[in-house]
């Protein structure tokens, strides 16, 4: 019998890493599951890759593959999103941690930087279609450069989802931006309670990877509870290992047919008592005027436009992410 990958007291002073190296030279991937502790999914796919691995029923014929189960062991052991903090955000190496988090970011950073390529498996609270999160087009800003535009789309393409988000850091640079501007006033203690004020806290795994110069997408792959997001991440592994040619799999397909969605506004939650009109999923579509929520003082929230609700968050803490407003992207991916 196999012992799993996710025990139940995950120790929390460790992560435990999964490394494959084919004889023959390839591209290097690293997988990440469980960088929110709530996330399972991405757990329980990798261990049955790594059983795969390990049986000789799955063989990697070129390159090099690292799995990270869980990379939060901390916020995985609590079955929580976060353990001090959210590990997703201003993900960066510092010589003076102050969290737990910190102390991952410290470990994961250089690891990934020793990749060319990341899938970084999530799920989330809503309900809703699968869907993967993809890295800008090829720029020179300051924001986030990168030249691997091609080589996420070819990739995006073939996950096995249907839709495809792009626009995460543009957008939440703006409601940092909107945070920082409501905020100038406050008092420090007021401020100390809203983490998202700092520039660099939209910054995640998949940023921190284009960064040091690879290539990454996120496969958010369905509820929290859903069986099927398990198949979903398996499916996604399995893929990226064939379109990489790790694995001597036939080429996956190509989504023919994908819906392309581009986050034009992230809005906050301003007060406890902010109340939304309904239980939202992501990607409920709204119409220009639609009354999303309200604010604790009887203001409407309403759609700028007509597009989409993304990340609906109830439970969201008072400074941070309320939801995400979503449109078509005019962005052409290629085949």
């Amino acid at each position: 019998m196999n012992t799993p990958i996710h025990p139940p007291h995950y120790p929390t002073s460790q992560l435990r890493i999964h490394q494959f190296s084919a004889l023959e030279s390839g591209a290097a991937l690293i997988v990440l599951g469980a960088v929110h502790g709530s996330e399972i999914c991405g757990p329980r796919a990798i261990e049955r890759i790594v059983q795969e691995l390990d049986s000789g029923a799955l063989q990697l014929t070129r390159g090099r593959v690292t799995f990270v189960p869980v990379t939060n062991p901390l916020a995985y052991q609590k079955g929580q999103r976060n353990g001090d903090r959210n590990l997703n955000r201003n993900l960066r190496p510092t010589a003076t941690p102050q969290d737990y988090e910190d102390h991952i970011a410290n470990v994961l950073y250089p690891l990934l930087g020793a990749h060319d390529v990341l899938l970084d498996l999530h799920s989330f609270q809503s309900q809703g279609e699968p869907f993967a999160m993809l890295g800008p087009i090829n720029n020179t800003g300051s924001l986030e450069p990168f030249t691997h535009a091609a080589e996420e789309q070819a990739l995006v393409l073939r996950l096995g989802v249907r839709r495809i988000m792009e626009g995460w850091l543009s957008t939440y640079a703006e409601g940092v931006k909107e945070r920082m501007r409501r905020t100038q006033n406050a008092s420090a203690s007021e401020r100390a309670q809203l983490l998202s004020t700092d520039p660099s806290y939209g910054i995640g795994t998949t940023e921190t990877m284009r960064s040091q110069g690879g290539y990454a997408l996120t496969l958010e792959c369905g509820n929290h509870a859903d069986p099927a997001a398990l198949e979903v991440a398996y499916r996604g592994i399995r893929n990226t290992l064939a379109h990489l040619g790790l694995v001597d799999d036939a080429p996956p397909a190509v989504q023919a047919s994908p819906e392309f969605l581009r986050l034009a506004q992230v809005i906050d939650r301003l007060h406890v008592d902010d109340t939304f009109a309904k239980a939202w999923s992501s990607y409920d579509p709204l119409r220009a005027g639609d009354v999303i929520g309200t604010r604790h003082d009887g203001t409407p929230v309403v759609a700028p436009a007509d597009g989409y609700i993304v990340f609906p968050n109830s439970t969201t803490t008072v400074g941070n992410e309320w939801f995400y407003f979503a449109q078509p992207s005019a962005r052409d991916l290629g085949a």
